[in-house]
This record gives C-alpha cells, structure tokens and sequence, in this order.
C-alpha cells in the first residue's frame, strides 16, 4: 500500500473531480457516506450518545457529512462547529446549509472554554476539527479542547488525521494533538501513523476507500509503501525439484565474543530457517565447543583468539556474510574489521557492534559493497547519522546517508523502516514481544540466509522483516507477549512462510428456514 503525501493527496483530490466529473462538494458527500457506513455497521442503530466536533474546514464538512446521515438515521446525535477562525471553506459552508435543512436541532457553535459541552466516558467524541491541511498553531482554548476530549475518556475516532497532527513534521507540543483510538484515513493512512514520536496519538487506524483515481492511485510514485502479505508474497522464490543445498546459498555469520556467543548461534540458526543451503559461523575459540554441541547444521571457523575476533581469514567462499552480532568492540576487533572492510567484495549485512565500531570510524563507510545492508537500533543509527529533530528530520537524513553511500538502512522498530534509494518501505508485522534480546540477531540471519538464496538487498530485507514479524505475531498467540523469546522467532518462522499461503476460512453458509 502506498503513503501519499499531503501534496499528492491534494493532487488526487483534484484529479478525481475532474476526471469523474464530479464537484468537490460530491467527493466530500462521498467520504462523509463512508464514514457513517463505517461506524453504522458497527453501532447498528445503538441509541450511545455521539458528539461531532467539526471545524470549517474541509475535515469539518466532513464531519458535518457524517453528523447528517447519522441524525437522518435516527442516532443519538450531537454535532458542534469549533469555530477558530472567520474563514470558512466553500464545501464546509455547503454542507452547513445541508445539514440545518435535515434538523432544526442545528450545530452548535464553540468559541472558547465556556461553550465546551458536558463529555462523559460512555459518549463517543468523533474529531473532524483539523485534517491534513493544517498548517497554523493551535489556539491555546483549542488545545485545552483536546485535553478535555482525553480527560472524558471518551471512545474518540478521529476523521483522516487525528486534529493537530502534522503529515510531514512532528508536533511541537503533544497536548496540541486530539489523542484517537480510532483513525479513519481516506484512502491510504499516513505517514505519521507509523513513526514513534507520533504514535502517542494513535492507537488503531483503518483506511477507507472513498473513490480517489484508480488510475492515479496505481501510477503514482510515491516516497513511503507499507508492506502486507499481498506485497512480498510475489518476491517468494519457488524451489525447483532438482535443487540442492548449493542452490540456495552459504551465508557466513562473523561475531560473538566472550559472553556473546549465543548471538551468532541465533543468527546462524536464521539463515538456515531463512531457506539458505548453507550456513558457516566465524567465531573466537571460545565459541567453538557451544555452536557445534548446540547447532550441528552450522560449520564453524575459530579465530586464533579465545575470546575476541582479532583477524577475519577463512578460505570459504560464502554467499553473503553477516557480520556485527555480539562481536564487541574490542579494539583487535576494530582493527580487523577495518582490515577485512578494505578488502571484501561479498555482500553484507552489518548489525550490533559491527555497526558501532564503524560509527567510531566513519571513513569505513565508503569500502562496503554496493546495498550493503545496516540494521541499526535507533541508538545505533544516531551513532552513524547524527542527533535528529524528529522523525521526519530522522528519515531525511536516513535517505540522505544510504545514497551517499549506495547502502539500505533497515531502521528497527515497532514499524521497521527500509530505506533505500530515497524510498521508504515500512513493515506492517512484528508486536511488543519482539522487545527482548536477540531479536535482531535473528533478523540479520534471516536477512543473511535470504540473500544467499538469490533475493536482492531490497527483496531479502522486505520480505525479512515481514517474516520476522510475521514470526512473532504466530508466535505470541501461544507464548504471550511477555514469554516470546529470540528462539521462538526461529521457530516460527516456517508458520509464517505457510502464512504466505494460506486461505481465508471460508463463511459457513446460513441453515436453511423450514
């Protein structure tokens, strides 16, 4: 699914008026109606109490859209204009008069504190006040509305953007944003929905079709995707019958260190798990006895050093290699990575401390290989980029570091975030049981093991951090969130390439009526 921009989004509008030769007041008809299907389907007439905050604006005709169908179908409801402003939209004002010439109970008006109406948790607050548009700061009686909208605790459902929240910049003051449960988004969600400096404001969100272009929506590029089943199921290599394990490649995992060595088992566990042939572990000798008594499909190599990796030689000749997982950052180890960096062509994954040490020495930088892949924590990749203002500022200067380098920075998270080639792919699995360590020692291996297999860096990355999450959410409907270690993941990672495949249950019919 693709994230437009709020220019684009404009852009879409616009195109869909002109090309169904619509008005913008029909369009605007069009989203309130698919508004009030949404929440009719779910209230079915249930007589709570609904209060409708419009602004005037374009998201208040909207409002004003829903708060009609809704009294003209008979709820319990309450429509109030927060008026901010002298100016009113053209589609705003249309549907005003629209919506006195339904009911005689008309909106009512509030222009500061003392017009706010009686709120109580049972009642169902829906916020159309700002939508993507906004581009002032908040008026201080406007934003104590949003703070009592919180302090009802109150169902809130925000229409196309909770009120306050900017599309492409991050709020200055967190109370200047409505706090939603709820987000209908027209068409595709945004952005902001996906970053963490911003989910504060959101807790579920569902995007409604409401007509834009077809056309315009499959032809135009945009900057940001989200990635669901529909998307990484075509990247799936099919196996031929006649395959064997020199088909699928031999990833090298290069890490661990004294205390560490459980990293690179969980890695080198991946890359199997992941589809590749092959799997060898670069290991201190102190890693020797613990990989080959715990995991007998790996190989293992030894550095001449028991506890930490002082040289890289091996005489292999390995797929891909991912290097970085509990390797420390002992300085023979800095030494012989910065060795190995000026010399290596094989593609790589670099993770952990492997990151870390070339943070210390940005000049390594410009010896990775062409889509060398990073995965860094937040943490992590502050080191290599530098403190950002927010999370959009955070992204930019992502993009601007992959392409001077020709890398893919995976930014882990609650939505990992692919960046490559100054597009954003942002990953739709995963849950909070993916909060314990080793975690991303896995997805390194899984992002090894399907490079190896042939996937290009932005397929094996994709489709990596989609099965890796998709791992976690299969895993946590047994194990809980709290329970879910890194060794789940591994297993599980064969359910979620089933996943892939698997049907919706079919609706079971209705008995017939004697």
């Amino acid at each position: 699914m693709k994230i437009f921009s709020k220019e684009q989004i404009y852009e879409g509008d616009r195109l869909t008026i002109k090309k169904q030769n619509i008005s913008s007041a029909d369009l605007m008809e069009r989203a309130g109606m698919s508004l009030f299907n949404w929440l009719d389907l779910r209230l079915k007439g249930a007589p709570v109490p609904i209060l409708v905050f419009c602004g005037i604006g374009n998201n208040g005709g909207d409002g004003l859209v829903l708060a009609r169908h809704l009294v003209t179908h008979g709820y319990n409801v309450k429509t109030f204009v927060v008026d901010f402003s002298d100016t009113r939209s053209q589609d705003f004002l249309h549907n005003y008069e629209r919506f006195k010439e339904t009911t005689k109970d008309w909106p009512s008006s509030i222009h500061d504190e003392s017009d706010f109406p009686e709120i109580t948790n049972k009642d169902i607050i829906i916020d159309a006040i700002f939508g993507v548009g906004v581009n002032r700061p908040v008026a201080d009686w406007v934003i104590n509305l949003f703070k009592y909208f919180k302090q009802a605790e109150a169902l809130t459902i925000s229409v196309d953007i909770p009120s306050g929240l900017f599309t492409d910049r991050s709020p200055k003051q967190e109370d200047a944003v409505v706090k939603s449960n709820f987000i209908l988004s027209f068409q595709t969600p945004k952005l902001a929905f996906f970053l963490p400096g911003t989910s504060k404001y959101i807790e579920q969100w569902e995007a409604l079709d409401i007509g834009i272009d077809e056309e315009y929506m499959q032809n135009t590029e945009t900057v940001a995707h989200i990635l669901g089943k529909l998307d990484v199921l075509p990247m799936y290599k099919q196996r031929d019958k006649f395959s064997h394990k020199g088909t699928f490649g031999h990833g090298l995992i290069i890490g661990g260190s004294y205390g560490k060595i459980g990293a690179v088992q969980l890695a080198s566990r991946a890359v199997l798990a992941a589809g590749a042939g092959l799997v060898t572990a670069y290991v201190p000798t102190c890693g020797y006895m613990p990989l080959q008594s715990a995991f007998p499909e790996a190989m293992v190599i030894t550095d001449a050093d028991d506890k930490h990796i002082s040289a890289i030689n091996f005489e292999i000749t390995p797929t891909v290699i991912g290097l970085g997982v509990g390797i420390g950052t002992d300085k023979k180890t800095g030494d012989a990575l910065e060795a190995f960096l000026k010399t290596n062509t094989t593609p790589l994954v670099l993770d952990a401390d492997g990151l870390n040490i070339i943070s210390k020495n940005k000049n390594l930088l410009v010896h990775l290989p062409a889509d060398t892949i990073l995965t860094p924590h937040p943490k992590e990749l502050e080191r290599l980029i530098g403190v950002w203002e927010d999370d959009f500022d955070k992204l930019e200067k992502t993009k601007a570091f992959a392409e001077k380098y020709k890398i893919l920075v995976l930014i882990k998270g609650a939505n990992s975030i692919a960046v490559y080639q100054n597009k954003l792919y942002i990953n739709s699995t995963g849950n909070p049981g993916l909060a314990t360590g080793g975690t991303g020692d896995v997805l390194t291996g899984v992002i090894t093991g399907l490079l190896a297999q042939g996937y290009s860096a932005l397929e094996a990355t994709c489709f990596g951090m989609y099965l890796h999450g998709k791992s976690a959410d299969l895993a946590v409907e047994t194990k809980g969130y709290q329970s879910l270690i890194a060794s789940d993941v591994i297993t599980y990672l064969a359910d979620a390439y089933l996943d892939l495949f698997a049907q919706p249950a079919p609706v079971a019919e209705q008995p017939t009526q004697a």
